[in-house]
């Protein structure tokens, strides 16, 4: 079965060139179902690796391109009047998928924002007064342009805390950019990607995860990873209880992608600055300087003994 996710991972690295541990990491958050968002400059590949992520997984997506005029109601649904039938009929939006792609999520307005936060957190939409369930499973791989671009509206707190992991995939090097100059168009490659796995294979490795052997001396470093977030003056504030669970989730998922039935500190450590990096705040110095929140998870990493 885990054979298959890297057969997955193999399939989507001939596409997003260059980015090896970024492919791996995308599928560990997927793994442990959690959602994605992926954050960088426009251009760098992000949208290109979450359509691989859906088709490689052979997942139903959707993609909606998220604008400032862009409304709740047009990604969840909306009820229509029909004459023939004398009533209202609830007509499903792009949210009703197993992968939701959304696209440039930081241009939308807070309103907008916040309608995917019950479905991030409880997997199910309510309009009108009713609540739907959207398919299992239910991803949202988001992408958003940085900060400090025109148009954009920074993501709150709460909703970053819906993101199992945020991760970056800059410049390629040289050679993986030559690799993208001289190769087939990106775009074009995509249709030729067929599933290496089915959602029946994804959901059955998830609930594998629950076997996997989690000592207590391993929960007591995530304990103490959590606890120094808290109290070490790096950051504004530290991880809250879901982000500690998060933590050890997400370290299961690499695990098992490592194809181990147990997880080791390593493992947490892998996946510590994408779990963390986007939940933490920085403290700003005497200076009025912050260090960016991955240099200081890092600190924060070597400060906690094994």
């Amino acid at each position: 079965m885990f054979n298959k996710l890297h057969a997955c991972a193999t399939q989507i690295s001939q596409i997003v060139v260059g980015k090896d541990q970024q492919v791996r990491l995308a599928l560990t958050c997927l793994l442990a179902g959690g959602h994605l968002l992926i954050e960088d400059l426009p251009g760098v590949g992000k949208t290109t690796l979450a359509h691989a992520l859906a088709l490689s997984l052979g997942l139903k997506f959707n993609r909606v391109q998220f604008t400032s005029d862009l409304l709740p109601a047009d990604v969840a649904g909306i009820s229509v009047y029909e004459r023939e039938k004398n009533g209202f009929v609830f007509h499903p939006g792009p949210i009703f998928t197993q992968v939701l792609l959304a696209d440039e999520i930081n241009r939308a307005t807070p309103k907008t924002q916040s309608g995917l936060l019950e479905a991030m957190e409880e997997r199910q939409v309510t309009a009108d007064g009713v609540t739907r369930a959207l398919p299992e499973p239910f991803f949202v791989i988001a992408t958003q342009n940085p900060a400090h671009q025109v148009g954009t509206f920074p993501l709150p707190e709460s909703q970053l805390d819906r993101f199992l992991m945020c991760l970056s995939l800059g410049y390629p090097d040289a050679q993986a950019e030559r690799a993208l100059l001289m190769g087939e168009d990106r775009r074009s490659m995509l249709k030729s990607i067929a599933p290496a796995m089915h959602p029946e294979e994804l959901a059955a490795a998830q609930q594998s995860l629950r076997e996997l052997h989690t000592s207590s001396s391993l929960i007591d470093y995530v304990q103490a990873l959590a606890q120094a977030s808290r109290q070490g003056g790096l950051f504004a504030e530290g991880l809250s209880p879901r982000g500690a669970i998060a933590l050890l989730q997400a370290g299961r998922a690499w695990a098992a992608m490592e194809g181990r039935d147990h997880v080791i500190p390593e493992d947490i450590q892998a996946v510590l600055v994408p779990v963390c990096a986007h939940r933490l705040r920085p403290l700003k110095s005497a200076h009025g300087m912050a260090l960016a929140s991955r240099d200081l998870v890092l600190q924060l990493q070597k400060s906690v003994p094994v």
